[in-house]
């Protein structure tokens, strides 16, 4: 479990309104991926997405509830410590956190806002959020895009940035920090009704990739870290043809070295590969998830890893150097599994 003496950790979240054990550890084998489960806690409802502090001794996770919080814990010792209550981050249904400039941003999906919640220099959270910015618009799809539903917070490469992604508005949202409170830069509109969900950025720090939630399409841009730019270049497919039934993509990862970005696509339960070509991208193929619902995926070691949130899985994948292509390795039961993230 332990490489040049440093352990090797994944942290699982889950939804508990679904029967999930809340916030889960795993011991990780870093010969072949493997995890296996040593504990948990489940003092914080639904913490369905997690972060790792840059130096690994704080993880942060959202409470997606209709009041919406985030949670500190401490995790140098074998189990996770909370450190001090949840905080309200004033937006329902928070669905992904990271860490900018200082702070906690939570992107709220119900009440499609950012919100963003100091971190104090002992890695603890002010008791409230020191800013927050409200999206606002809709798109065509009538069920999905009645009002704004932000759904990711991402930070630029640079650290000068951080993004928002609008599965509501169809647009993306580039953002700095003011005096702590998050403050439009630039929206930058993607195809109405894609329904834009996660974005990633390549390691060369000139392209992202949207993964969308209501097409299974992934769509390129050139970002221009100087100016805070996105520009879309081209929107391509993450199926080989029309979907059968439900297909509604969820994660995305760039592989390390830029050659390769992968998503999980729900309903289709697959994994797609997809070759990195200048500014393009090309779908080479896609694989099974080995499990249902993957809403979740991340690599960590040369090795991909599923969250499956209704078979209550987390899968993980060798893959193969040339290719790109996952190959299924094995699995840990987590009920309701929404996120894993590595440290």
């Amino acid at each position: 479990m332990a490489e040049g003496g440093r352990r090797h950790r994944a942290f699982i979240g889950s939804f508990t309104a679904a029967g999930g054990p809340g916030l889960v550890i795993a011991d990780v084998r870093p010969a072949d991926g493997a995890l296996t489960l040593t504990g948990g806690l489940g003092s914080v409802p639904d913490p369905s997405y997690l972060a790792l502090s840059p130096d690994g001794s704080m993880l942060y996770a959202v409470s997606e509830t209709a009041e919406g919080a985030v949670a500190a814990f401490r995790v140098g010792g074998d189990k996770p410590e909370p450190a001090g209550p949840p905080v309200p981050v004033d937006g329902s249904g928070p669905t992904h956190l990271s860490l900018h400039a200082g702070h906690v941003l939570t992107a709220n999906y119900g009440s499609g806002s950012v919100s963003a919640v100091p971190v104090r220099p002992d890695g603890t959270l002010a008791p409230a959020p020191s800013g927050q910015l409200q999206h606002t618009g809709s798109g065509p799809h009538d069920r999905r895009q009645r009002g704004p539903h932000a759904h990711q917070v991402q930070p630029d490469p640079t650290g000068r940035w951080a993004v928002s992604v609008d599965l509501g508005t169809d647009s993306l949202r580039v953002c700095t920090l003011d005096g702590g409170a998050p403050v439009l830069h630039r929206e930058i509109a993607l195809r109405p009704g894609s329904g834009p969900r996660h974005l990633a950025f390549h390691p060369d720090g000139e392209h992202a990739y949207v993964v969308n939630e209501l097409t299974p399409t992934v769509t390129v841009c050139r970002w221009d870290a100087a100016v805070g730019s996105l520009k879309p270049l081209t929107e391509v497919p993450v199926l080989p043809g029309a979907p059968a039934g439900d297909a509604y993509p969820s994660g995305i990862v760039v592989s390390p070295d830029g050659r390769f970005v992968w998503t999980a696509t729900r309903g289709e339960d697959v994994l797609s590969v997809l070759a990195v070509e200048g500014d393009g991208l090309r779908l080479t193929g896609t694989v099974p998830c080995g499990g249902h619902w993957p809403r979740a995926l991340a690599e960590h070691g040369g090795f991909l890893y599923a969250a499956n949130e209704r078979s209550g899985d987390v899968t993980w994948f060798a893959v193969e150097e040339r290719t790109g292509i996952p190959r299924y390795d094995g699995s840990v039961e987590v009920a309701a599994a929404s996120c894993v993230v590595f440290g």
